[in-house]
């Protein structure tokens, strides 16, 4: 059933839809609204901006570029790092009424490991997820591109923690059916895809890249197409939960991609346009389910 119950990691989500990474504020929405978010929290698990070890500014303004459908984004991963994650955010996260999974990023394997560790035993945390494809900082999105790369990285942190591991690929390999397999081979609990493509915006006075960081990645509603072949060939491929992303603005896109393979969607830049915007869809979504059953 469209926007019903699902049961992944152990635990019973509400529904199917959750957050993509850095797309919604949770604690600052709390801050401003209090106990009124928990009645209306629009996700069924919520997943954390990535942390770093150390602390990141980002990348240098400008750092969005609106298109016509959808946007591109140079943000660059700030964030205050692993020891005030700990310290501020998790008790903060706790108080959520969903589950938490923490997005984790690092520059090197010793790096990611360490924040893995660090968090491994966090009772506050359901999974991790695994940011091996991000493409607007200086790492590019190497792992997330290569089989052979996503294997080693996700046994090394396979080692590391018992919670489950959810693999983020990226959307620029060719074989991103490979790849979520040798994910899978080497451990991980889930995939998700896709994150934001590479792309660039030229400054309108013909100065070069309009982008602080250059280029940065590009999502919203253009990237849907992708997006869908992308999940529907990885489904096939991996008996692992798929989550399924990019390009989800209404109930109808969210349904397609569970019809893709998905098990829970994630809706990333609709959450800037309209902050609401997981509530509607997962009321969109139930209610495209509740026409098909009246249907039949």
């Amino acid at each position: 059933m469209y926007g019903g119950p699902v049961k992944i990691f152990g635990a019973e989500l509400a529904h199917p839809v959750v957050n993509g990474s850095g797309t919604f504020d949770a604690l600052a929405a709390r801050r401003v609204f209090g106990e009124q978010l928990d009645a209306r929290f629009p996700f069924a698990a919520y997943v954390s901006k990535t942390i770093t070890l150390e602390p990141r500014p980002g990348n240098p303004p400008p750092r969005l570029w609106e298109l016509g459908q959808g946007m591109i984004n140079s943000i660059g991963l700030p964030n205050k790092g692993l020891a005030r994650f700990i310290e501020e955010d998790l008790p903060a996260y706790a108080m959520l009424p969903a589950p938490l999974i923490v997005s984790v990023m690092g520059f090197s394997g010793d790096e990611l490991a360490a924040a893995v560790e660090a968090l491994g035993e966090r009772s506050e945390i359901l999974a991790f997820e695994l940011n091996f494809s991000c493409p607007n900082v200086e790492t590019g999105n190497i792992v997330g591109s290569s089989p052979e790369e996503t294997a080693a990285m996700t046994s090394l942190l396979r080692g590391r923690t018992e919670k489950p591991l959810i693999a983020k690929l990226s959307p620029s390999s060719a074989r991103p059916d490979q790849i979520a397999l040798a994910a899978e081979q080497a451990g991980a609990n889930a995939v998700s895809l896709i994150n934001t493509l590479p792309g660039m915006a030229v400054d309108p006075s013909g100065g070069g890249p309009w982008l602080g960081g250059g280029g940065g990645g590009m999502s919203g509603p253009a990237v849907r197409p992708v997006a869908l072949a992308q999940v529907s060939r990885v489904a096939e491929a991996v008996e692992i939960p798929v989550i399924g992303m990019g390009g989800v603005s209404c109930g109808r896109d969210a349904r397609e991609m569970l019809d893709a393979g998905a098990t829970l969607v994630g809706v990333g830049t609709e959450n800037f346009r309209d902050p609401a915007a997981g509530e509607r869809i997962l009321a969109e979504l139930r209610e495209l389910n509740q026409s098909s059953v009246e249907r039949k």
